[in-house]
């Protein structure tokens, strides 16, 4: 072969590897850029109709009109009258429930004040709403405790001491802090992601002198009085039958010396709706291990994370389900690359979802919701991965393609993938977990890490019953208020009562509360 012909051959070889170089630099900028400034959801319109066609078939053509006949697009504008739901108390839309305060203020207009005024008369009343808002208040509780003594001495001796009046129980010994500023704290801190020096600010700013210290210590103590509740939650979390299982970070320093070390928190949530925040240091497959033990026994639904299929893998007793929402975020990964590829995997991924859509409308459970997803859902399916492997067939797609990855990621899962089609109780993704966990990414936006390992555990026990709170409606001021106080005298072996789905049974409709509310409407109830 000649110099010049093999020169221009090697030529021609780098210049392909550069080109695969450059397509794979666009593709991570373009990840890096959509992360960074793009959406985050991941909706998208649906361009295919779930209708009984060929899956991948082509779009069909618009009907055209009759010959002879034209067809008219007409636009209605202008402004319709705006309807509004039956609970605005008046024409501006206000809506609020009978929980919030009302101040009632009586305007008297100036005709009722003259020298006029006799000449009228009151024949009704008008009533305007408006939301007001105080700024955050807080209150002094001063308990005067009379001291008493036994007639018949004119004064106080060894034989006739003075007996003055016990205080009142609190939550935490010898703490000058009451319940309904412990619960503050926690649900400022840990549902509205406030630091704890941000409420300290806010206590100076209305004239309150207390260290940080005294607040950080009063939070560690609260918590740790809910911690039985949290175990008992977690028990109760692993009888379940389906559980998901997830992962999020967290930093943390093991010793409390500022050096901060990735941690995690371990998210399980349970088929009564419930969800217990566990934290390890590691992302390894221990903590599953540690966490699970002996006590689950059914289907496990996680992400493609391997941790949890190789833990499955050495149980028998445990199915896996894998979830969809976590494949299709694979292929639109390689969208860049291979567009009108993943636009079919796309559509079809959303046809399933559709299904489930109707599934919800028409409220099938059970045998009539599998008979459902068999019928219509697995052709879909079927067809799905049969059109994965012709794809992995094309001599055109390289091992570095990224749809070659996702298309290698699905079928790798492809038994887990598809229990959701025999189980009813499965569903296709983790979306509800995921959206469960949200807290603690939006904490870590404000609070940033945990000092020490021990604190993200109870940062972990406390997301676990004021999540599982908002998931059965629940007011987590007055549920957390009530617990605390009823837990020094509530029996430990019962202590399961006090989590939140079977406190809402028992307790809610007469929760116990601070005296700052024994006399105040303070629409609690």
């Amino acid at each position: 072969m000649p110099p010049i012909v093999a020169e221009m051959l090697a030529l021609r070889e780098e210049n392909a590897a550069l080109k695969q170089d450059i397509a794979e630099l666009k593709r991570q900028l373009a990840w890096f850029r959509q992360h960074a400034f793009g959406s985050k959801s991941e909706k998208r319109p649906v361009e295919i109709p779930v209708a009984q066609l060929p899956l991948f078939a082509p779009a069909a053509t618009p009907v055209a009109a009759p010959e002879g006949e034209s067809i008219t697009v007409t636009y209605q504008r202008g402004k319709a009258p705006k309807l509004r739901p039956d609970d605005c108390v008046n024409d501006s839309g206000l809506r609020f429930t009978a929980d919030v305060p009302v101040k009632v203020i009586h305007l008297t207009p100036p005709e009722l004040q003259g020298e006029e005024a006799d000449q009228y008369e009151v024949i009704g009343t008008q009533v305007t709403h408006r939301v007001a808002q105080r700024p955050a208040s807080y209150l002094i509780l001063q308990y005067e405790r009379p001291v008493i003594k036994r007639k018949g001495s004119a004064s106080a001796s060894l034989s006739n001491p003075p007996l003055p009046s016990p205080a009142p129980a609190n939550v935490l010994e010898r703490s000058v802090t009451d319940v309904s500023f412990l619960v503050g704290m926690l649900v400022d801190k840990f549902q509205y992601h406030l630091p704890l020096y941000r409420q300290h600010q806010r206590l100076t700013q209305a004239g309150i002198t207390l260290s940080r210290t005294t607040l950080t210590n009063a939070v560690k103590r609260t918590i740790d009085l809910l911690k039985p509740i949290a175990e008992a939650q977690l028990a109760s979390v692993l009888q379940s039958k389906l559980l998901a299982m997830d992962e999020t970070p967290i930093k943390a320093s093991p010793a409390g010396n500022g050096k901060m070390k990735q941690g995690y928190f371990w998210p399980l949530y349970g088929d009564q709706d419930e969800i217990v925040f566990t934290f390890s240091a590691s992302r390894g497959r221990q903590h599953i291990e540690k966490t699970l033990r002996q006590q689950f026994s059914g289907t496990l639904l996680s992400d493609g994370y391997r941790a949890y299929a190789s833990y499955v893998n050495a149980n028998d007793k445990i199915t896996h389900a894998r979830c969809w929402v976590h494949s299709r975020r694979t292929f639109i990964a390689a969208e860049t690359a291979e567009p009108q590829a993943v636009r079919q995997a796309l559509d079809t991924i959303a046809a399933l979802y559709q299904h489930e859509a109707r599934i919800n409308e028409k409220k099938l459970d059970g045998e009539a919701k599998r008979t459902y997803r068999l019928t219509h859902s697995k052709p879909l399916v079927d067809q799905f991965f049969e059109w994965c492997q012709t794809q992995l067939q094309r001599a055109d797609l390289i091992p570095s393609n990224p749809l070659t990855k996702a298309l290698g990621y699905v079928i790798r899962r492809e038994h887990e993938l598809r229990v959701f089609l025999e189980d009813p109780d499965v569903p296709m993704d983790t979306n509800h977990i995921e959206r469960a966990l949200r807290p603690i990414p939006m904490g870590r936006k404000n609070w940033l890490f945990c000092w020490t390992e021990l604190g993200a555990e109870h940062v972990g026990i406390i997301q676990s019953l004021i999540t599982t709170c908002r998931l059965h409606d629940i007011n987590p001021y007055v549920y957390l208020m009530d617990v605390l106080l009823r837990v020094s005298e509530h029996p430990a072996s019962q202590v399961q009562d006090l989590t939140p789905r079977c406190w809402k049974q028992r307790f809610a409709d007469k929760p116990l509360r601070s005296d700052l509310f024994a006399d105040v409407n303070d629409g609690l109830e």
